[in-house]
């Protein structure tokens, strides 16, 4: 291995201080609040825009419900910061007072909440749940937590967010979640009006895509998420009614929407090809201004400070996971508030990606980053291993991939392809797999494969195929659908039969399968020829089959694919890592999944044999007619833990 390996510790050490969610000033301009995990688990911290002190605000801040997010906000009058959490076992909103108080619970809904605002007096809270079985819009008192219900419609309502004057916009969903309605209405909830539909944009969490309307100072306007122009572009529209316009067009993805104090600027982000760039423009339209604009790397949640000179903004790239930054509106200069990366030289030693694009089967073209492994001497050659997004509706982006650095740093040459059906390329683009799951999109990752067979580093004889999510259905369908096409494959939290899925997942899957394959039972045809364990007696390749399980959600979808593997005596592993939900996350469960998929690769990719461990903290499943130490993970259909191939006959095993 090369001096500038890294060990599977060192990389798994790194971790974003700055976290995922946008961080937001206190009303005196004085601390910008942020979720991280700077101590080990996530906590409230706030960071001194002047001096850069961090100060830990909460002890046991909790974790959140599936799919929740902490969403810590100022009250507008300082005296609270609200924030969700599931510690009382259900999502919550609680309330850390700045006066040095202890924390309190506010709310006693008992459900999940999916978005909250505060009211511009700080006397309320505006807040999303579905305690009834679907999303409304409560109201809710501070600090007495007394609740009002404010919306009944059948159909799901979501993202509130208060106008200056006090009324609130929310967003109500169509049955499909295609279709947008904003509605304006008082606080008690009466005299209802919609004031923009906005169609044909699909919303896989219920709302979350297009997000909050977002009101203008002067309340006269509101700003609005739309795919009406073939990208997701920023628009406009009157708060009482009338057509929209698009505040900066472009053919680029924006997002991250918000209004300057004084309501003269509007900062956003855009996307081109996976940077992320963080944008002015005036609220009049005209040419925008790029105030941050990196070569590779990815700009998010903007937030203005209260007298509108800063903005405050999370930057990472593929060698820093996110930090708090900020910068000046007037001259453009930057500071960086908190620092993920520190000590040790780590950060000169990660793999910095190449952007590459290659043609397809059609001559569509896919974007897609290279990481070579560090310190490749002269004429050696590696394996190669095609890394598939989730999704199949999300994107590759200049961002920080830990468990890819883990495989460049072992000596495997990795491409990460945006294939078609990723967003980032318009909606032309993200369209193209809708009805074609494993067909279109998996001949775009052969050819990639292809690709990485003309470079003189990669040994063409031995490629592999991993992602997770719908990086795991398209292992799937590779081995399925692609036999010799790939020497591996590990399929993590993979769905291989979309039948049998759509009635077996949550609701958001369903959906997503109607969109994208169509109804059932009308649609039957396109669920069958789109799944993969229907094809399994042509598979040649040898698989991998990992996932999560012990919470929800789960499924057992891996299960059932390794069973019919079993049962078409085709070589492969299985393992399910406990304490996790389908996907798995846990810090140590991420370890040893890393190592386990090492051992496959190595030994199906470099013919490095796999040998049990000492310490038997890796309990490793079994390959096809190899039966592991223990004989109790011989394969059953009740187990739901352990299972691997048993014996096959004799014929099969020649």
């Amino acid at each position: 291995m090369s001096t500038n390996t890294l060990t599977i510790d060192q990389l798994l050490a790194i971790r974003s201080i700055g976290g995922a969610e946008a961080p937001q000033w206190s009303p005196d301009g004085r601390e910008i609040v942020f979720t991280s995990s700077l101590g080990g688990a996530p906590e409230l911290w706030s960071v001194r825009p002047d001096d850069g002190i961090l100060t830990q605000l909460t002890v046991g801040l909790g974790g959140v419900g599936h799919l929740a997010t902490f969403t810590p906000k100022w009250s507008p009058t300082g005296d609270y910061i609200a924030y969700i959490s599931a510690k009382t076992g259900a999502d919550e909103v609680w309330l850390w007072p700045t006066d040095g108080s202890a924390e309190f619970l506010l709310t006693g809904l008992g459900a999940r909440i999916e978005a909250m605002s505060w009211a511009p007096d700080g006397a309320s809270l505006a807040v999303a749940s579905n305690c009834l079985g679907k999303f409304d819009i409560y109201q809710v008192a501070v600090p007495s937590g007394e609740t009002t219900r404010l919306t009944q419609d059948p159909q799901y309502e979501v993202y509130p967010s208060f106008t200056p004057d006090g009324k609130i916009l929310y967003v109500r969903l169509n049955k499909s979640w295609t279709d947008h309605e904003v509605i304006l209405m008082n606080t008690d909830g009466s005299d209802p009006k919609v004031v923009l539909l906005d169609t044909d944009f699909f919303d896989y969490h219920y709302g979350r895509t297009f997000n909050y309307p977002k009101a203008s100072p002067d309340g006269q306007t509101f700003l609005f998420r739309s795919q009406r122009s073939g990208w997701y572009n920023v628009w406009a529209a009157p708060m009482e009614g009338g057509d929209p316009w698009q505040i900066a067009p472009a053919q680029a993805d924006q997002s991250d929407a918000v209004w300057s104090p004084d309501g003269r600027h509007i900062a956003y982000i855009e996307n081109h090809n996976g940077t992320l760039d963080l944008r002015l423009v005036s609220a009049e339209g005209g040419k925008p201004q790029s105030l941050v604009t990196p070569e590779m790397g990815v700009c998010s949640g903007p937030a203005w400070s209260p007298d509108g000179t800063q903005i405050s903004y999370l930057y990472g790239s593929p060698t820093n996971p996110n930090d708090v930054w900020v910068v000046n509106v007037s001259d453009g200069t930057r500071r960086q508030l908190t620092h993920s990366m520190l000590g040790g030289g780590v950060q000169k030693r990660l793999v910095v990606p190449e952007k590459i694009t290659y043609e397809s089967f059609d001559g569509l073209q896919i974007n897609a980053y290279l990481y070579r492994p560090p310190g490749r001497q002269a004429g050696e050659r590696f394996p190669g291993i095609l890394w598939i997004h989730g999704g199949p509706t999300s994107q590759f982006m200049d961002t920080f991939q830990q468990r890819v650095q883990y495989f460049a740093h072992q000596g495997y040459v990795v491409l990460l392809p945006n294939i078609r059906g990723s967003s980032g390329y318009g909606r032309e683009f993200e369209d193209l797999n809708n009805r074609d799951w494993g067909h279109g999109d998996l001949k775009d990752a052969i050819y990639g494969a292809e690709y990485l067979k003309t470079l003189d580093m990669v040994d063409p004889d031995h490629i592999g195929i991993t992602g997770t999510s719908y990086g795991g259905i398209l292992s799937m369908h590779a081995v399925a659908f692609a036999p010799d096409v790939f020497q591996a494959a590990i399929p993590c939290s993979g769905y291989g039969d979309f039948v049998h899925m759509a009635d077996e997942q949550e609701l958001r899957h369903i959906k997503l399968l109607e969109f994208e394959l169509g109804k059932l039972p009308e649609a039957e045809e396109v669920y069958r020829r789109c799944s993969s364990i229907y094809s399994v007696a042509q598979a040649t390749t040898p698989c991998f089959l990992v996932h999560g399980e012990g919470r929800y959600p789960g499924s057992t979808s891996s299960k059932d694919f390794a069973l019919a593997l079993e049962m078409a005596y085709k070589p492969f592993w299985y393992k399910a890592y406990p304490g996790e939900t389908y996907y798995v996350s846990g810090k140590a469960n991420v370890r040893h999944l890393l190592l386990d998929m090492r051992d496959f690769f190595d030994l199906y990719l470099r013919g490095i044999p796999y040998s049990q461990p000492s310490s038997g903290q890796r309990p490793l499943m079994h390959a096809c007619g190899i039966i592991s130490a223990s004989a109790s993970h011989s394969v059953t259909k009740d187990t739901g833990k352990t299972i691997g191939v048993t014996t096959p006959p004799p014929d099969v095993a020649d």
